[in-house]
């Protein structure tokens, strides 16, 4: 691909921004659904259910079709996300808004409510946009085969992209910051680190270390460490970065396994999931 110029980059800009807002009826889908339902479990039936709001698009084979139903996608998905955050905590889903950008808008949606206006942090944007480039199709990895292998039977791209979705929330793949920090919550203290580290070697133990190793990096993630240095910006913005304990953690646990002969000899470094949980 190419860089876009300005005129071009403004245009996409614009038609993202004006495909925010999803069909008032998806509100009520959301009612099916208990508070307690996992969000990926909610974007799954979400974006899967786009199919039925864009009939027209289901069979398409004009180039302007596929660039249209990728807009679609890119500015629907982050405000289904936001929807699923609020049914979450009980609070009014937040419109889009058009004269904020891309992650701005995404976290108005998040944190704003009716009765009161986000202030967008820019450490918090400029996290959040970190975190978007660096998760972006980034290698064959199992998402993307999943909507590739979907596609190539000719279903509609909202169908393929809910497989992709299902793809990534396993624990091996896009749920693993997830898992990394349950992982986190369970050491529980500095001091027990030494004792993961052997359940970790024990053939016996189930135990595993999550947020370490990948298919492609035999050596640190580069991506893990532009997310080591992002969380602390974060933390540091929030007043939590010397009192935070997983954080405090996942430092030591990295600190301790990048020493020892056991994950060096088999190459486990640090992966982009080790720290984007903590963010």
């Amino acid at each position: 691909g190419e860089l876009p110029n300005s005129k071009q980059y403004n245009d996409f800009t614009k038609k993202v921004a004006h495909h925010a807002l999803v069909n008032e009826r998806l509100h009520y889908l959301f009612q099916t659904f208990c508070s307690s339902s996992h969000p990926m479990a909610i974007m799954l039936a979400a974006v899967g259910s786009l199919s039925a709001f864009y009939p027209d698009l289901l069979n398409f084979f004009k180039e302007a079709d596929y660039e249209l139903t990728a807009i679609r996608m890119i500015a629907k998905i982050p405000t289904i996300a936001a929807m699923s955050y609020k049914y979450s905590i009980g609070q009014p889903f937040v419109y889009p808004d058009n004269s904020l950008d891309f992650t701005e808008n995404f976290l108005h949606m998040m944190f704003a409510t009716p009765c009161e206006k986000y202030k967008v942090n820019p450490v918090i944007k400029n996290a959040l946009n970190k975190i978007f480039i660096l998760h972006a199709d980034h290698e064959q990895n199992a998402s993307t085969s999943t909507v590739r292998i979907a596609g190539s039977s000719g279903a509609n791209p909202f169908a393929c992209v809910s497989t992709g979705i299902a793809s990534l929330w396993g624990p091996a793949h896009g749920g693993a910051n997830e898992a990394v920090i349950n992982m986190l919550k369970e050491i529980g203290s500095v001091e027990n680190i030494p004792k993961y580290i052997a359940k970790a070697k024990d053939k016996n133990d189930n135990f595993r270390l999550m947020g370490f190793g990948h298919r492609v990096y035999k050596n640190y993630d580069p991506r893990a460490a532009v997310l080591k240095e992002t969380c602390k910006e974060v933390l540091k913005e929030l007043g939590q970065l010397d009192n935070n304990p997983l954080l405090q953690i996942a430092i030591e646990l990295e600190a301790i396994a990048l020493k020892d002969e056991y994950f060096i000899e088999r190459k486990l470094y640090p992966n982009v999931d080790f720290y984007s949980g903590i963010i």
